[in-house]
């Protein structure tokens, strides 16, 4: 294993969310084409986590180990909440409890997807024919997290598209494109995401009739970062999505998923060596949820961005040569 670190080799692992429901959920990812690549089960502390990815031939990460791919949806289940009728998830989308956005996954014909999930008795916060935004799409889980359907089609003009049409969609070929949360400060989360974590901002969309921005950050990877700005075809996305003003309010704060109500858990990336890793935020004078010596666990570190959202350090399996659990 490497004895410093860099971050050239980092990922955007995977985001936790949490789900009433493990059975109702992981036949939902695994209808939009996931593949539950790994189970942990924690009996003692009465939760399982399931791991989720495009595992297909023309997957980006296809046959890696869990902890060496981007993209990855894990799904945390606490034992007893699929019988609490009683029990929800915050979505993250709710006054005053907003936070975490949605997930996105990237389609081959969107319309053809946005019509097979229809079909298979699925709800939507936004259908593709809704409003004047005729290129995307918002399905609901089963827990009513928003997920984001895009094309990978430069161009497609969704439910207006005459390529559209008649066409059939290949789930196999579908990406985890991103993830989205919501900051207060776009420079100081930019700051931390590119300084601290050494991603890259792949490209930025300004909405200022609207009153709001949108980042997109990742790591290059092999793949680089797209000459033409398209980003839907790349795996492992973070979007910040920052509304003008809310820095300036000192009052104003974000709901971080992990204070009550639960619902969205962290983002994980996953490093060369997390020791040299957490050593070099130490000296970055970074906040921390958990240290790597502290508690049971010595497998893991989380730290605090600038809004209060857990950022989850794993090891990278395939620079240690074995499982991390």
């Amino acid at each position: 294993m490497a004895t410093t670190t860099e971050t050239k080799n980092y990922k955007f692992n995977h985001s936790m969310l949490r789900v009433k429901d493990p059975k109702a959920s992981v036949k939902y990812y695994e209808f939009l084409g996931l593949s539950l690549i790994k189970k942990l089960s924690f009996p003692e502390a009465k939760f399982d986590l399931y791991f989720l990815a495009y595992d297909g031939p023309s997957a980006t990460s296809h046959g890696k180990s869990t902890f060496d791919r981007e993209g990855v949806i894990e799904l945390t289940h606490n034992y007893g909440t699929e019988n609490d009728e009683s029990f929800s998830v915050n979505n993250g989308n709710k006054e005053p409890h907003r936070g975490f956005g949605h997930v996105c996954i990237s389609v081959d014909y969107i319309e053809a997807a946005c019509q097979r999930i229809e079909d298979a008795g699925y709800k939507f916060q936004k259908k593709l024919t809704d409003g004047r935004m005729k290129h995307i799409a918002f399905a609901l889980d089963p827990d009513n997290y928003w997920v984001e359907i895009v094309s990978q089609r430069i161009g497609s003009k969704g439910a207006d598209d005459p390529e559209e049409k008649g066409v059939v969609t290949d789930p196999k070929t579908y990406r985890m494109n991103h993830t989205m949360i919501r900051v207060k400060d776009a420079q100081e989360s930019l700051k931390f995401y590119q300084e601290v974590l050494g991603m890259t901002l792949f490209r930025t969309h300004e909405a200022e009739a609207a009153g709001f921005n949108l980042y997109f950050l990742g790591y290059p990877g092999d793949e680089g970062v797209p000459e033409n700005g398209f980003t839907a075809t790349k795996e492992g996305l973070l979007e910040l999505t920052w509304n003008y003003g809310t820095e300036k309010d000192e009052s104003f704060k974000y709901h971080n998923g992990n204070d009550e109500p639960h619902g969205f858990g962290h983002i994980c990336v996953s490093v060369d060596n997390i020791d040299a890793a957490c050593e070099r935020f130490e000296s970055m004078n970074t906040n921390w949820k958990k240290r790597l010596t502290d508690g049971r666990m010595k497998n893991v570190a989380f730290l605090l961005d600038p809004d209060g959202y857990w950022v989850e350090i794993v090891q990278n399996e395939r620079f240690a040569g074995k499982d991390n659990f």
